[in-house]
């Protein structure tokens, strides 16, 4: 159950939703889930903006117009599931094994996956209505939780949205290379697009 911060004003469930009240499971077939990273640093030009898809998730969220407090979101997904789909920006293209380097350097760098292998966000608060909505929740990355907030908008039965996120927050330091010449910046954007079920 969601629950209310002291002070924060009343509860508006996102009026006007194409989705019945309910509770659903998410995943890959429900559509995207994509992680961006961008570049900094004198030596940006030697390396790309990154498009990563997130393979393997799960999501539960619950539906309730007539009581918002019961509305929640639920979401974990494998780290190790991730897939770099795009490099933009950079010198040369991104090859086969850049992806592969990409994904290693996540895994046992980064995210360290063998020790947390698993995202997690927990919802605390919704409200909002269709034409835009935001979810405060706790985020938890590498066994650390941080409260974040997703803002999106409905169109029908189809979800899109966005978070951005300071990886140092959790304790990540952004990835570098060339003796710090190139290195990730702080900030990731994380969107969605995903068709829920039983729209009306």
């Amino acid at each position: 159950m969601l629950s209310r911060r002291p002070g924060a004003p009343p509860w508006r469930y996102p009026a006007g939703m194409g989705i019945a009240d309910g509770t659903y499971t998410l995943g890959p077939e429900s559509g995207k889930l994509l992680i961006k990273t961008s570049r900094s640093g004198l030596g940006s030009l030697a390396g790309h903006d990154l498009t990563i898809e997130v393979t393997r998730w799960h999501a539960d969220v619950t539906a309730d117009s007539a009581a918002a407090a019961r509305s929640s979101v639920q979401v974990s997904i494998e780290v190790g599931s991730f897939e770099v789909r795009e490099g933009t920006g950079g010198v040369k293209p991104l090859t086969d094994g850049d992806r592969e380097e990409i994904k290693a350097t996540i895994r046992e760098k980064i995210l360290r996956t063998r020790e947390y292998p698993d995202i997690t966000f927990r919802s605390t608060r919704v409200e909002g209505t269709a034409e835009s909505f935001s979810i405060d929740g706790d985020l938890t990355i590498n066994g650390t939780a941080r409260p974040v907030t997703v803002h999106g908008r409905l169109a029908g039965d189809v979800a899109q949205g966005s978070a951005a996120i300071a990886q140092s927050r959790w304790g990540i330091r952004p990835y570098t290379a060339f003796f710090g010449a190139l290195k990730l910046s702080d900030e990731v954007a994380i969107e969605f697009d995903i068709r829920l079920p039983g729209g009306r």
